[in-house]
């Protein structure tokens, strides 16, 4: 499937050829987008290469950071999809237009994939934003569990203005953390939401000076780790299921995770 994505499969196309780097440091792995010179800008086969790094995360991994390399975090999609000739090797927007509607879905379901899995229960994604995150970039920090930022960052939702929704799983995320209508508004004006804005409307948790951000996330990474890896797993489950359920259905979900929690660590 992979194939149909960039003319080649993950295993064959290396991370450094896509423009990743993935480090893992014992409990923690941090990914890079590391084309500085495109602002990380993101193709095809940097999010199926996401998605191959989210399928071979090592187990004892609980935390996964996000980053980029260069000035900024990315500057969404690379641009030469827009044109006939694409992003060599991987095709353009132009031959997506080709098929059919099937044909369509899976390709952008692949796509999410790279996206999705940072969701994970078992683990907690950061996104450590500074300069811009514009479009997929924007999209790839709203799938994030959490968001630090540099007060320089620029966060903008640009698909609407190319003539395209954003479908990179970063519409629902968006409209939890802000509302419907701000979020209406931010997508359909595709203006930029400056770091302190963002933290004052619920898109970023935390906002430090630029030289504060490695340590900043490095701080919170090591809040994370200090709780029990079972009790993280299970809270962040109850949490993410909270808002499709009634109170009622909600105190259920919590008796039965906590029957798992007192029967592991007592019976």
């Amino acid at each position: 499937m992979a194939e149909a994505m960039f003319g080649g499969s993950a295993e064959e196309i290396s991370l450094e050829e896509v423009g990743l780097r993935c480090e893992v440091d014992g409990e923690i792995a941090t990914i890079t987008l590391d084309r500085p010179e495109k602002r990380n800008a993101q193709t095809f086969a940097t999010w199926s290469a996401l998605a191959h790094i989210g399928d071979g995360l090592p187990q004892q991994v609980r935390v996964v950071v996000i980053r980029g390399e260069g000035p900024s975090f990315s500057a969404g999609i690379d641009l030469r999809m827009f044109t006939p000739e694409g992003v060599p090797g991987q095709g353009a927007f132009a031959s997506s237009a080709t098929l059919d509607e099937a044909s369509f879905a899976e390709r952008v379901a692949l796509a999410q994939r790279g996206f999705l899995w940072l969701r994970r229960p078992d683990i907690v994604s950061v996104a450590a934003v500074h300069g811009h995150a514009i479009g997929a970039g924007f999209q790839l920090a709203l799938a994030c569990d959490l968001r630090v930022l540099a007060d320089d960052a620029k966060l903008c939702m640009k698909e609407p203005a190319l003539g395209l929704v954003p479908d990179l799983t970063g519409t629902k995320p968006l409209v939890d953390l802000v509302g419907l209508s701000r979020a209406i508004e931010i997508c359909l004006t595709a203006r930029v939401v400056g770091a302190r804005e963002a933290a004052r409307i619920g898109l970023a948790e935390l906002v430090v000076a630029p030289d504060e951000l490695t340590q900043a996330v490095r701080d919170l990474t090591d809040a994370l780790l200090a709780t029990d890896r079972d009790a993280a797993t299970a809270t962040k489950r109850l949490l993410q299921g909270a808002s499709g359920r009634t109170l009622a259905e909600q105190s259920a979900a919590e008796a039965r995770e906590q029957a798992k929690r007192v029967k592991a660590l007592f019976g």
